[in-house]
């Protein structure tokens, strides 16, 4: 079985059924098909399923640029920012296009016939299926779908209770009336208290060290006013969001630029939610604001459930499990009938699947990405990868922008064929993300992540405003995209090899 179309998606999450619909947007003229190893659309918002699960970012930015959110929510939970996705997809006609239950194994590109030959494992009926396209695109995020991050904790063998990760949460786990420890401080874990706290006796974060906690009102009080005020949705939209990016953006510049001015602030804010009874040291980060990503809760929701009584926070190491809790360094003892391991993720790239070109392997660390999206030395692909500082899908919406002017820039030279070549001294050792973060599962991505270049469009610096100039304006003909059309391949490939030598 063998399908060909001109751009090969793989992930229908929020880049892969935006990047489709901004092929039919800009008019690329260009055939696409999305591989979808699960059996609905979503990502990340089909996967998780944990209790209160939300975004952690405001829905102004987390939306599509082309199509407004509606609704006055700061943040919105899953189930319907997954619809939103669907709906999008629905609205563009991307669903028709979607091939449900694939998981791609091998992605191999030939410079001789200029196509990418996908090998593709039919989770439904087991067979292999080949898909070939002049273009691939990774839009699988960067995180392993079928294991979460979970270290092996000493003594867990001798819990009788239950260990669960929220990435693998069972349907039918019932916590009404038990003792749950959350381990972790990040925005799962201060998502999972409030929303746990309601059933559960009693909810404990355990957390090594606190994380920076913004409290944010639950409805976005501009909102409600143009909602009121009956602002046309496209506009509110449109003026809501441009608000939201400067501030996120202004927010994140004096972190920087003022780390010690952002944690006094950030610290009163809290002092002021949590009141006197809390001790702050749970609260108080030895890192700098922004150094990891900020955690924000609606209505200050954690900080109002700590002051019930009905949850607390530990902020110790564990020493070992026992039968009936995790007894930590400082003698301490919380007793737990259920574990939830919120520790994160396990970094991943193009879902695990193996990259090829021309026969030869590609390991996906030793490459450097070009303004972020395109593989140095790996014609006509692209990944898409969000911002750690703001929005996902902020840069997810340039990325698509971007790779369309380059689909139309193409067609109107007659080109087949772009690569992006860096010169030597182009390669940083920072990967793409480590250079605005420090969380852990950045750290241990460090293995399989592409590397972020020195200068130029190879520096990644998660600036919005200097990526929107870049990618919506920038020259396409910059001297370090190569483009050939048919019968120009192997004049190409030497060009590349003799410049990354």
């Amino acid at each position: 079985m063998t399908r060909h179309v001109d751009v090969l998606i793989i992930g229908a999450g929020l880049s892969g059924i935006g990047m489709a619909c901004h092929l039919t947007r800009e008019q690329t003229g260009r055939s696409y098909l999305i591989l979808e190893r699960r059996t609905a659309i979503g990502g990340t918002w089909d996967l998780f399923r944990y209790p209160g699960i939300r975004s952690d970012s405001d829905m102004y930015t987390f939306g599509f640029g082309f199509r407004p959110w509606h609704g006055t929510k700061v943040l919105a939970d899953g189930p319907h920012i997954r619809q939103y996705v669907e709906d999008t997809a629905r609205e563009y006609g991307v669903i028709d296009h979607i091939r449900f239950g694939r998981r791609v194994t091998k992605a191999s590109w030939s410079t001789e016939d200029g196509i990418w030959t996908v090998h593709v494992h039919n989770e439904q009926t087991g067979e292999t299926e080949t898909y070939t396209a002049d273009f691939f695109i990774g839009c699988t995020g960067y995180y392993d779908y079928d294991k979460g991050y979970r270290p092996e904790f000493p003594g867990e063998e001798n819990f009788r209770g239950q260990i669960v990760h929220p990435q693998h949460w069972p349907e039918d786990l019932d916590y009404t009336g038990k003792r749950v420890v959350v381990i972790g401080s990040g925005a799962t874990a201060i998502t999972l208290i409030p929303a746990m706290s309601k059933d559960a006796a009693h909810v404990t974060m355990l957390q090594r060290s606190p994380t920076y906690i913004a409290a944010l009102p639950a409805d976005d009080p501009v909102a409600v006013g143009m909602k009121f005020a009956r602002v046309p949705a496209a506009l509110a939209y449109k003026a809501g969001r441009a608000r939201n990016i400067a501030l996120q953006r202004a927010s994140y510049q004096l972190s920087r630029t003022n780390p010690k001015l952002s944690k006094k602030l950030m610290l009163a804010a809290v002092r002021a939610q949590v009141g006197s009874g809390v001790d702050m040291r749970h609260f108080t980060p030895s890192y700098n604001p922004w150094d990891q990503r900020l955690c924000v809760v609606p209505n200050g929701d954690l900080f109002r459930i700590l002051r019930s009584g009905k949850a607390s926070i530990a902020t110790d190491h564990i020493d070992a499990f026992t039968e009936t809790g995790i007894r930590l360094r400082s003698g301490e003892e919380l007793e737990a009938d259920i574990v939830i391991s919120a520790t994160g993720l396990t970094v991943q790239m193009l879902g695990g699947a193996a990259l090829e070109v021309d026969g030869e392997a590609v390991v996906t660390r030793d490459l450097v990405a070009y303004k972020g999206s395109l593989l140095s030395n790996v014609p006509n692909a692209m990944i898409v990868l969000g911002y750690t500082n703001a929005s996902w899908t902020l840069k997810a919406d340039l990325a698509a922008e971007y790779f369309c002017r380059l689909l139309n820039h193409m067609r109107d030279k007659g080109y087949s064929q772009v690569v992006a070549v860096p010169e030597e001294g182009d390669r940083s050792e920072a990967s793409l993300m480590g250079g605005a973060l420090t969380s852990g599962y950045i750290q241990r991505g460090d293995g399989v992540m592409p590397r972020q270049g020195t200068r130029g469009p190879w520096l990644v610096i998660n600036n919005y405003f200097r990526d929107r100039a870049m990618l919506r304006k920038g020259e396409l003909e910059d001297g370090i995209l190569r483009f050939s059309r048919r019968g120009q391949a192997r004049a190409a490939v030497g060009t590349v090899e003799s410049r990354s030598a």
